[in-house]
């Protein structure tokens, strides 16, 4: 994970899943709840009616025991402190996205439809994104994708 916003940040990730769940209220969530497990975090909310899902990656720690520059290798408490810093940049780097998204509907530039619809969560329980990914990877790899324009109708 090579991160280069909030890369010096020293807010904690409490401190931004706090202004997440805040902003959320503030654009009308009626519902929040976060979750982790080692590899990644979740969120999830209800907005307008909708639940939706987000899956943060979160850095792996053994991603942090050499140094980015000369590749020298980091003691315990250097890896550590290396480590925190990407996951206080992960959690800043969501809350930007969320904002950004809430924003971009709230300003009537797209909809939150349009802007969380890889997050929703279907009946099944997996989001649209988790559902619809294996068969867009198998187009891509197929090589068969449609045009890039669609066909003008006249």
């Amino acid at each position: 994970m090579n991160q280069r916003y909030a890369a010096k940040t020293g807010v904690s990730p409490d401190k931004s899943k706090m202004e997440i769940e805040s902003t959320l209220r503030r654009y009308g969530a009626d519902q929040f709840m976060y979750g982790w497990e080692p590899s990644r975090a979740f969120i999830g909310f209800r907005l307008k009616g909708y639940q939706i899902r987000i899956s943060l990656p979160l850095p792996d720690p053994k991603d942090f025991a050499f140094t980015p520059a000369k590749g020298n290798r980091r003691s315990e408490e250097a890896t550590t402190k290396a480590y925190e810093q990407g996951e206080r940049a992960a959690w800043r780097a969501l809350l930007l996205v969320i904002k950004a998204k809430l924003e971009a509907a709230e300003a009537g530039i797209t909809t939150i439809q349009d802007q969380f619809l890889p997050d929703m969560v279907l009946p099944d329980n997996t989001t649209v994104a988790e559902k619809i990914m294996p068969d867009i990877r198998k187009a891509m790899d197929s090589g068969k994708l449609p045009p890039m324009l669609p066909e003008a109708h006249t």
